[in-house]
């Protein structure tokens, strides 16, 4: 369906293998090119969507100098947002636990930022939806810290492991972009390039 895409060299900036999957489940013919040690930081006054915003535009900006001609690169960057307060990657097991401790029971929202860059233009865009954890015991979040791999992952969760199944009673938006990636807007984007 993306045969306007045939004309590029796409490349997914990205080591996660939730968003190698989700593009490929598009149908997309990528590579991936990453580089190490990307500054994630961000200015304190963005709130929300504008954070993960900034950061896909920040990424796609450290590899523009890399890219050739007819290459079409997708920069994206997930955080989970609770009381005005980002959850990103938990630092250690303590700080996993705290996170779900603290989305237990309550709604939080995930926002991811995507950018999609070529040598002669730019557009970013970013997704929003709404998450309702059910109460969590303690038993159950030292279960999924111990027996996952919830450090690498925005909130210290991956709605489509075993917290997923178990713990998110109402999803309001894409399933997709909780996972790290919006593939039905970023489809939608990619029909207009």
């Amino acid at each position: 369906m993306l045969d306007n895409l045939k004309k590029y060299n796409v490349i997914l900036a990205s080591n996660s293998p939730r968003r190698k999957e989700l593009l490929a489940g598009l149908g997309v013919d990528y590579e991936v090119r990453t580089l190490p040690d990307i500054d994630e930081s961000y200015p304190d006054n963005l709130q929300g969507a504008e954070i993960p915003l900034y950061i896909a535009k920040e990424k796609a900006d450290a590899y523009v100098a890399m890219m050739h001609p007819g290459e079409l690169m997708i920069t994206a960057d997930t955080i989970v947002w609770l009381d005005g307060q980002v959850l990103g990657k938990p630092a250690d097991r303590e700080d996993a636990v705290r996170m779900l401790r603290a989305m237990s029971g309550r709604t939080h929202e995930v926002f991811t930022g995507v950018c999609i860059t070529t040598a002669e233009w730019q557009r970013s865009f970013a997704a929003q939806t709404e998450v309702r954890f059910a109460t969590l015991s303690e038993a159950e979040i030292a279960y999924y810290v111990d027996t996952f791999q919830p450090m690498d992952k925005a909130g210290a969760y991956g709605v489509q492991e075993w917290i997923g199944f178990i713990g998110v009673e109402n999803i309001s938006g894409s399933y997709y972009n909780i996972m790290g990636l919006p593939v039905q807007k970023l489809y939608r984007e990619l029909l207009k390039v």
